[in-house]
């Protein structure tokens, strides 16, 4: 079987453009951790080092594997950047983790006060398990 005859029976298969989209994602991540780490001129185990990891994780992280914000936060702080997470519905995007320098920017009004305030109980309610 050719190369291609074996692509379209993999990709007509249940779930297959899911899963290919889920590992675009992946890849999209590893690349842009390892380019950020390696602009910086850092290796994995001084990278490592920073973070109080073992080289092998660093390694996962870059692959993405298990990785939580708070790991990929770590990693991007590490090297002098600050991680933003959005959620993204057609054309609306919500800023689920804004970086540091969107946080600390003065807060003017009484409304946009008020909608920081919101923003912190959310982050730090988000944060904590709920009781039962």
């Amino acid at each position: 079987m050719s190369l291609k005859k074996w692509e379209k029976k993999v990709l007509k298969a249940p779930g297959a453009g899911r899963r290919v989209s889920e590992i675009e994602r992946e890849l999209r991540i590893a690349a842009g951790l390892a380019e950020l780490r390696e602009e910086a001129g850092i290796s994995q185990r001084e990278l490592a080092k920073r973070i109080g990891v073992s080289q092998p994780r660093v390694a996962a992280i870059e692959r993405s594997e298990n990785v939580t914000i708070d790991v990929l936060q770590q990693y991007v702080q590490s090297l002098g950047a600050e991680l933003e997470v959005a959620a993204v519905k057609g054309a609306k995007k919500i800023t689920l983790l804004a970086a540091t320098a969107h946080r600390t920017q003065p807060v003017s009004s009484k409304a946009s006060k008020k909608d920081a305030a919101k923003s912190v109980t959310r982050k730090s309610s988000a944060r904590r398990p709920r009781a039962s």
